[in-house]
């Protein structure tokens, strides 16, 4: 199974820094990675689209136009709105980090049963 993440975005923010950080802490490098706009994928046809929408977002979490075989929403707090300190802010960086991989790997592991 190849996954390959995409990002689309109502209206696509950069990469937060604190989540290039602490995934930068887990080998994974987001650097160079963008929010997309749900326009770039018009047309396109995936097997799963996977919303990351927390509760906030569901008034801003972009409807994916187009063909997938399987529709997911994993909700997260969103870690950007995260308040207190530094090290307070980063730790709920590293929190959502941790529920995402979770989530990812339990969704692998899924998906190679059913297969």
């Amino acid at each position: 199974m190849s996954l390959k993440p995409t990002a689309p975005a109502p209206e696509p923010p950069s990469v937060h820094p604190l989540a290039i950080r602490v995934l930068a802490e887990i080998g994974v490098d987001v650097s160079n990675h963008r929010s997309k706009p749900v326009e770039e994928f018009v047309g396109k046809e995936f097997d799963y689209v996977i919303t990351l929408c927390g509760e906030n977002a569901k008034e801003i979490c972009p409807v994916f136009p187009g063909k997938a075989k399987q529709r997911l929403h994993w909700n997260f707090i969103d870690p950007a709105e995260a308040a207190g300190n530094d090290e307070q802010v980063l730790a709920v960086f590293r929190k959502v980090r941790e529920e995402i991989k979770t989530n990812i790997e339990e969704f692998v592991k899924e998906s190679k049963e059913l297969s």
